[in-house]
Parts: C-alpha cells; structure tokens; sequence
C-alpha cells in the first residue's frame, strides 16, 4: 500500500506541475501474466527487472522514456501516434512489438540505446514502426537490427562467428563527408585505390568486437545511380580506423537491380570501421601496354615440384612498389598483397573462404589485377590454378 501511494503521489504531483509523467522510485515489477499501460511519461530511477508480464506504451502523444536506471521489460508493445523518444536506454528481455510509431534515440549520444537482451526479438517492423537511432544486442550471434530513420526502415544484418556480448548499430542519412550527428568527417574522396565512388547519401555506424560479416540493402533514395549505372560494381565500403580511408568490403557480388538491392561483407572486425556504406569498385582494368611491361596469363602448379610453384611476376622487380588482388570466378577477392614478390602459393590471405580454406584454393581459372602506384598503371590477366 505505501509503493501505491508513493507512486500515485509522484504521478499528481507532476500532473499538478504541467508534465504529466509516471515516476518510479520503488518496487516496481510486472509480474507473470500482468500487463502496464503507459500513457504518460515514465521516469525510471529505480531498478525495473526480472519483470515477466506485459509494458505497452500507447496514445496519440510522444512519450518520453527518462530517469537515471534501465528499467528491463519483458514483453513491450508500441502503439504512439506521436513516437517514443528514449533519454534513457531500455532492456527488453523477450519480444518487441512494433504496431505503430518509432522508437527514438538521439543519434548524437550513442550511450542511449534500446538492447535487445539475450533471445529477446521483435516483430512488426516497417518503415512507419522502427528503431530511428540506436540498437543494440546483448549476448547475440546473429541479429538484424531495425534500424531506420524518419521515413525508411533501414536494417542491418550481423551475422558473427560467435556470441557478441554487445554490438550496436545505427542509421544515418546523412552526408558522410559533413555528418550533421557526428563530430567526425570521412572524406568520400580518400579512399583505396580500388574503390571508385563512395555514396555520400546514407552510412551505418556498427560497434562490436567479434568478427562477422555485414549485409546492407539499397533502395530508391540511396541514389546509387548517381554512382554507376552497373549494378555489378556496387560495393560495401568501410571507413578504416588504421588507415584513414574509405576501404572495400566486399565478399560477392551484389543482388537486386540498381534501385533496390543488397549485398554482404566479407568477415569484418566492426570496431575497425567508424561507419559503413555503399560504393563502387573500379571497373575491370584495361589490358597491359605491352610497350610499358608485359604481363601474360600464368599456370601455377602448387605441386612441390620447383616449377611454377607460385604466382611469379618477374617484370614487377621494375617497380618500387605494387598492389596486387587475385579473384576467383564468382567475383570473390581470395588474395590481396602491397608489394607483391611470389607469395601466392594457392592459398586465400583474407579469411573469407567459407569451405576448405586450410586445403587451399580450388583448382581453377583465376583472375588477378595489378596496380603501380609509382606510374599510375592499372593491369589485369588470368592464371590457371592447378595441384
């Protein structure tokens, strides 16, 4: 009786002072079975756990999530006309129901965030019910985070090589070269030499410390034809915390047409990357001058025999410095190296191999390009793979 009082006095006095919210200092816990409707703000500042029943939030206007401890829902069900705007994060523990309106965070203060803790899940997600900000998961392997902003459902699949014990994501339409929620720039014109364009129209922003690969989709306001007009060449690009530079991500080739698509990473570690987008690679290079070096197709037996036991390019002791990448047939990258002498012996350097990669390559044709950065000089060729 003296927590109901508690509450209750709490609740009149901010409806007597104009800002109608719930306020929780006590005990308070759902328990199972049970349901809460919130029509009001909540203020947490006491902990909420181990809760078993139902919280929805509903009504026409925005409710306001605040406080100074995370209060943990069980079930939660969304119904706002007007939204939910978190300035404190949230834990849910089983399901989220999305029916109507957003879940807000402030893109400029990433500490708050809605966790999806454990096997806890969602359904009901579309452009007009998601996450416009920070999402996060707790103790998750894989997880396709409904993100978004004010217009779009804009998710981001993870799939990692084991449990996260936290990952969060964002969305952000927003120019990466000027982004108006972040202190940083990434200048969409510093970037590998491999990578043509970079989209300046939307990025994500992803943490975490296991390594995954990341699936992304394109839709019309992406823009990518602003890029290229060949879906082919679409690309998951990354900023590189090490290198300072828009770096290519991709594993395979992109599905869809150049409206509307997706396309997945090779296995990346998130926290090496500030943010993630949409780019271009350089389209396939121009044959070799012969009067400027001579590159031929090549036969590499990796059979121990002495010949033709690695992929040798003599006429690169030329140069001061070269960047090499070997693709297979599907368009997969299995091999890249700076400053290449004959290390290729049949086997992918890049950990992106679903099958057998400890047995090697598979025989097969090959394809391989080779950059000169001292001459500005692009080359590409063919080489046979054989054990």
């Amino acid at each position: 009786m003296k927590n109901i009082a508690f509450l209750f006095f709490f609740l009149c006095t901010a409806i007597v002072s104009a800002q109608s919210a719930l306020y929780n200092n006590g005990n308070l816990r759902i328990h199972n079975g049970g349901s809460i409707g919130f029509h009001t703000n909540f203020i947490n500042e006491s902990p909420m756990d181990n809760n078993l029943g139902m919280a929805g939030f509903y009504g026409s206007e925005r409710i306001t999530v605040s406080g100074t401890v995370t209060p943990q829902f069980y079930d939660m069900e969304l119904a706002l006309e007007n939204d939910m705007q978190l300035d404190l994060g949230v834990d849910n523990i089983s399901n989220t129901n999305f029916i109507f309106g957003n879940i807000l965070t402030n893109l400029s203060q990433p500490n708050i965030f809605y966790n999806f803790v454990d096997n806890s899940f969602y359904n009901g997600e579309n452009d007009f019910s998601k996450i416009e900000g920070y999402a996060a998961i707790t103790n998750q392997q894989e997880f396709g985070f409904p993100i978004g902003d004010n217009e779009y459902l804009r998710p981001l699949i993870l799939v990692s090589e084991s449990i996260n014990l936290f990952a969060k994501s964002a969305y952000f339409y927003e120019d990466a070269n000027n982004p108006v929620s972040l202190a940083n720039t990434y200048n969409t014109a510093t970037k590998a030499f491999d990578v043509e364009l970079v989209s300046t129209a939307e990025f994500w922003q992803l943490e975490g410390t296991v390594p995954s690969t990341v699936s992304l989709s394109w839709n019309l306001r992406s823009n990518l034809s602003r890029l290229t007009n060949d879906v082919s060449l679409i690309i998951p690009v990354g900023w590189s915390k090490a290198q300072q530079q828009w770096v290519n991500l991709s594993r395979s080739a992109p599905v869809g047409t150049i409206t509307e698509g997706f396309i997945t990473t090779r296995s990346i570690l998130p926290d090496e990357f500030e943010i993630i987008t949409f780019g271009t690679s350089k389209e396939p290079y121009e044959p070799l001058a012969k009067d400027v070096l001579f590159i031929d197709n090549f036969f590499v037996s990796v059979n121990g025999d002495g010949v033709n036991d690695t992929f040798y390019i003599e006429e690169l002791e030329e140069f001061k410095s070269n960047f090499v990448q070997i693709y297979d047939r599907y368009g997969l990258k299995v091999f890249e190296k700076t400053n290449y002498t004959n290390e290729f012996v049949g086997f992918s350097n890049l950990d992106n191999v679903p099958f057998g990669a400890e047995e090697g390559l598979p025989t097969g044709v090959y394809f391989y390009t080779i950059h000169i950065p001292d001459e500005d000089l692009n080359y590409q060729g063919f080489l046979y793979l054989t054990r």
